[in-house]
Order: C-alpha cells, then sequence, then structure tokens
C-alpha cells in the first residue's frame, strides 16, 4: 500500500471512521488487524517460495563446533566477511539487545512497518515464527490472504548467545518486491521499534498488538521519519527518478 500523501490517506481512513474511538471489538481498525493477525499467522506456514531455503539452519552456514573455539569478535569477523560479498542483509546483535527484542516478541509477534518509497510508503506486516521474522507487503495480505507469501525473511540464530553473548542474523527476500538496501531498511525497524528505550516507540508496537483499535498507521511513518531510518534510501529514490 503506497501512500503518496499521508494526510489525505489517514483522512479517508478516518472518514471510514477506522480511527473512532470505540470500544474493543467494535473498532473497524481493531477488526482489520485482528484480521491481519490471523492471516499472518499462515507467515512462514506457506511452502517454500522462490528464493527462500528450507530449514536455513547455522550449521548449513558454518560448522558450529568449530566457529565454537574463536573468540567473539572473530565470529563476528568472520559472519560480516561472508556475508558481505553478498546481495543480503546480516547483523551481529548483542545477547541483551536480542533478549529483550525476543522477550517483547512473545507478547507482541505482529508488527507494521513503513518502507519509503518513490512516492509516499509502503507497509509491511512483521510476523514472528519461533526465531525467524516473516515481512509481507500490507496489500499482499489484503488481496491474498493466508495465501500471501513472505517476502523477506530475517533469520536469528542464538545458538552461540550464552557462551559468546551474540545472536547471528541474516535474511532471504523477493528479490522480485525488495533490493536489499529496502530489505535493510525494514530489518533495521526491527530494533527501531523491538529494542528501543524509549516508551513511546515500543508502545506502537503494544497499541498494534494489545489495543488495535487505538493504533494509527500515520504513527509509524512519523517515528520512522524521526529516526532518520530510511532517509537515505528515499534520497537514493528521488535521485532514481526519471
Amino acid at each position: 500500500m503506497a501512500v503518496s500523501d499521508p494526510a489525505a490517506f489517514e483522512s479517508r481512513l478516518e472518514k471510514r471512521s477506522e480511527f473512532r474511538k470505540q470500544p474493543v471489538g467494535r473498532s473497524r481498525q481493531g477488526d482489520f488487524i485482528k484480521c491481519v493477525e490471523q492471516k499472518t499467522d499462515a507467515l512462514g506456514k506457506q511452502s517454500v517460495k522462490r528464493g527462500f531455503t528450507k530449514d536455513k539452519t547455522l550449521s548449513s552456514i558454518f560448522n558450529i563446533e568449530m566457529v565454537k573455539e574463536k573468540t567473539t569478535e572473530e565470529i563476528k569477523q568472520i559472519w560480516q566477511q561472508y556475508f558481505a560479498a553478498k546481495d543480503t542483509v546480516y547483523a551481529v546483535i548483542p545477547a541483551e539487545k536480542f533478549d529483550l527484542i525476543w522477550n517483547r516478541a512473545q507478547s507482541c509477534p505482529t508488527f507494521l512497518c513503513a518502507l519509503p518509497r518513490r512516492e509516499g510508503y509502503e507497509f509491511f506486516v512483521g510476523q514472528w515464527t519461533g526465531t525467524e521474522l516473516h515481512f509481507t507487503a500490507l496489500i499482499n495480505i489484503q488481496t491474498r490472504g493466508e495465501a500471501a507469501a513472505s517476502q523477506l525473511i530475517l533469520y536469528h540464530y542464538p545458538e552461540l548467545k550464552e557462551e559468546k553473548g551474540i545472536v547471528l542474523m541474516t535474511a532471504e527476500m523477493d528479490s522480485t518486491f525488495l533490493n536489499v538496501a529496502e530489505a535493510q531498511c525494514i530489518a533495521n525497524q526491527v530494533q527501531l521499534f523491538y529494542a528501543t528505550d524509549r516508551k513511546e516507540t515500543y508502545g506502537l508496537v503494544e497499541t498494534f498488538n494489545l489495543r488495535p483499535n487505538e493504533f494509527k498507521y500515520m504513527s509509524v511513518i512519523a517515528e520512522l521519519e524521526q529516526s532518520g531510518l530510511g532517509a537515505e534510501l528515499k534520497c537514493s529514490q528521488n535521485q532514481n527518478k526519471t
């Protein structure tokens, strides 16, 4: 869902009463988000689609026992060097940060990210499935329902968390929908919203999951713009305009 004019978009939503204050269970906005949550439950349960690996384990990437003999810093370098030459998203996440993200994901497993486009923004819904985080475009869920396939999967590997204090992450994406810079922007928003110390920022995640009738899409865009994430992507997209 591209939003060429956020103000006009929100106005249209308000006219449909989606943001009116109503008791929980009676809000159209709340019903819609519940519907999204039900449909995103299917994310990660679909058959393997183009560009995605079935059962992408850490041991399929490297020998875990050999790596355990390395220091934390050496493992970071190995991970970064391995993926640096590949067109994908990757990270080494400190254990305490991952624990925060993981604990919050248990009570709030679904959220909405905003991806800058040439004209406005496109929303992507994220759904945790174990330590995998699956994303698909909101419009994809709206049109295809449970048949909506993942377009980006972030794989988190906590095998070394206790011993080395890090969690390794990499990703796979459907390159017909996303490039690496766009996937990175979405991945960055996981830390923006789930690993933040700012109560108001994580509050959007809680509202989306626990009080959906109060949630406003534009709050995500406002938070993204305030953080500066996506600014470089937006700039490059504008430069590429023909």
